[in-house]
């Protein structure tokens, strides 16, 4: 499917990108790699999000640092908030969808907030995870089983709306290989 303004296919020629999934599901990773390869601006959204300390920005201030980020003509988001989700939606060329398996965003999951956490690695802002957090009722495990199936769905329904842009639905790491490997080298 062409692109009227760039004349090539979306999903390969966008220059704004959107890369959602559930937590675990390689959105970060992705959209690095999306950079990387293409040239393409890449905003990490926890950074966006999380202060320092864990402290949540407030979600107008989140919306509007993401509005100014979407405002530009080139950038890769490696999520979407439900809160602000409306202003990349609204701006982006391509939704990248990683529906991924259950069982295999989990055992991603599990494997990077352990090693984070024994490591000491900052997630955002100098944050870190620790063990003893990673199973109580707020961590991000089981956010991560509440928000599965709502975010899947959602997924699954987006290219069915003619609302959006062209929404690249990949369902295995194989597929996101594959398409990675599809987009022309450092295009800014």
């Amino acid at each position: 499917m062409p692109d009227a303004e760039t004349g090539g296919d979306p999903l390969t020629t966008a220059r704004r990108i959107v890369v959602y999934g559930v937590t675990g599901a390689g959105k970060t990773t992705l959209a690095r790699r999306i950079s990387e390869r293409t040239g393409l601006p890449w905003h990490a959204v926890d950074d966006l999000t999380w202060e320092p300390g864990w402290i949540e920005v407030p979600p107008a201030v989140q919306r509007d640092r993401i509005t100014a980020i979407c405002a530009g003509d080139a950038w890769v988001l490696d999520s979407a908030y439900l809160s602000w989700i409306d202003v990349p939606m609204g701006r982006a060329d391509l939704i990248v969808a990683l529906d991924l398996p259950h069982w295999l965003c989990l055992a991603r999951l599990l494997r990077r907030s352990v090693i984070q956490a024994i490591r000491r690695t900052p997630t955002c802002n100098g944050n870190t995870e620790s063990l003893r957090d990673l199973f109580t009722r707020d961590s991000i495990v089981v956010q991560q089983f509440r928000s599965y199936p709502r975010k899947r769905r959602r997924m699954r329904a987006w290219p069915a709306d003619p609302a959006l842009p062209p929404v690249l639905l990949l369902r295995s790491p194989r597929a996101v290989r594959a398409w990675l490997a599809t987009l022309p080298h450092d295009r800014q």
